[in-house]
């Protein structure tokens, strides 16, 4: 996905074949683009266990919560506007266990706090004189966040953006400034991913902590050709897997020849990833390239997986209609051009406010503005549903992101607004 905007919305082909936007989203739309909080919990208070379906609910409450109903079909759904007048959001994520923070990131480098609902004049962070994009319609950018699964008590977070004065793709720690404060440090602690790649395209930006407490971290194929998404001596085109608190011990599982942060390899633009909160189960957003856009979904645990690019292109021999050994995981779910152009992983429901909804994985495209689901039944994506006419969306999803009781929010890159996916 580009951020020039998000993820990558042009590429070899052109747009043949794709479901025209609206007008108004055509004019919008960055040349080029594809998709590209909760403030700390009270003084000494516990943090939430990660995978926890609402901050301080009790155990038993929590399981019920994070229970899938059983229910028929997709119930009513609306976006609700929770905030405007961003400036090119890429991502919206809550810090855990809080109840009253979300924070949006925007591509040029700031972080917009929102706070009991309301967009507060201070940023969070403000990181433009470290951030770079070569140009307007570039991917580059601020476009990754994660908050330690701990961060009420430590204050710890990490963002992933491409970095000035080269476009590098970085991965920084930084620390919040007061504790329960409003504001981040203005310099990163450290840095625990610093690699070449240039800030064009296929620059991947999502950072998230599995169940097993690591940071996993996507970072795209930079649109090199040969692709270096099957090299193991190189980070681009890999879903990436580090120990905090250790960064240069690999932990056990990762890839055990080559890099030894790999995690998952195979892959071309990995936007957007997601755990789900109850079984753990990673889903991927894999950008495509001419023809298909792809869902993966992995069990936790069973990283060290190729997922095929450039050798396949979804489920498909790679380039269109030559002839191939398959090669690779095959994708849960895959859209060919005609329905998407730049796919933007999401979350799986584990909120409490749709209960018909839980258990149900809802991503969208960048380039169509469609929105899909599915549910996940350990082996295959089932009752596949799309959301588009249940939504009506207004603007181009860049991303999707979670607050801290597991209720879904969206952000609209080119009309700079935030949603909720609430009750119809």
């Amino acid at each position: 996905m580009q951020v020039a905007g998000p993820p990558d919305a042009s590429r070899e082909g052109g747009p043949a074949g794709q479901i025209a936007a609206s007008p108004a989203q055509q004019a919008a739309a960055p040349a080029g683009s594809t998709p590209a909080a909760q403030a700390a919990a009270p003084e000494g208070a516990p943090a939430a266990p990660d995978g926890a379906a609402a901050a301080g609910a009790p155990a038993a409450q929590s399981a019920e919560l994070a229970r899938p109903a059983k229910c028929g079909g997709v119930p009513p759904l609306k976006l609700t506007l929770v905030a405007s007048g961003l400036d090119q959001p890429t991502y919206v994520a809550a810090p855990p266990g809080d109840a009253a923070r979300l924070v949006v990131l925007e591509k040029a480098g700031t972080i917009r706090l929102i706070k009991d609902g309301a967009v507060q004049q201070a940023p969070f962070l403000d990181a433009r004189s470290r951030v770079y994009f070569p140009a307007p319609n570039a991917e580059g950018g601020l476009l990754g966040l994660a908050f330690h699964p701990d961060y009420a008590k430590n204050g710890r977070f990490w963002l992933h953006y491409s970095s000035a004065p080269r476009g590098n793709v970085v991965i920084d720690e930084w620390r919040r400034g007061a504790q329960g404060g409003d504001a981040a440090r203005p310099e990163p602690v450290r840095s625990l991913v610093d690699v070449k790649h240039g800030a064009w395209n296929h620059v991947g930006g999502m950072l998230a902590f599995g169940k097993d407490g690591l940071l996993y971290a996507a970072i795209g194929d930079s649109a090199r050709s040969p692709s270096p998404a099957s090299d193991l001596t190189s980070k681009l085109g890999k879903i990436l897997r580090i120990n905090v608190d250790e960064p240069s011990r690999p932990p056990a599982g990762n890839m055990t020849s080559g890099d030894p942060m790999i995690w998952d390899y195979g892959l071309r633009n990995p936007w957007r990833f997601s755990f789900d909160r109850l079984t753990g189960d990673m889903y991927i957003g894999d950008v495509g390239q001419k023809s298909w856009e792809e869902i993966l979904v992995e069990r936790p645990g069973q990283g060290r997986n190729d997922y095929g690019w450039d050798a396949m292109e979804g489920s498909r021999c790679y380039p269109p209609g030559s002839a191939c050994t398959p090669r690779g995981v095959p994708p849960a779910v895959e859209h060919p051009r005609s329905e998407a152009g730049s796919i933007v992983g999401g979350y799986v429901y584990r909120g409490a406010k749709i209960p018909c909804l839980r258990g149900r994985y809802v991503y969208a495209d960048y380039v169509t503005g469609r929105f899909f689901s599915f549910v996940w039944d350990g082996k295959a994506a089932t009752d596949r549903v799309e959301l588009t006419s249940a939504l009506s969306p207004n603007g181009l999803p860049s991303s999707f992101g979670e607050d801290a009781a597991g209720e879904i929010y969206v952000v609209m890159f080119n009309t700079g607004r935030l949603y909720r996916l609430d009750p119809g």
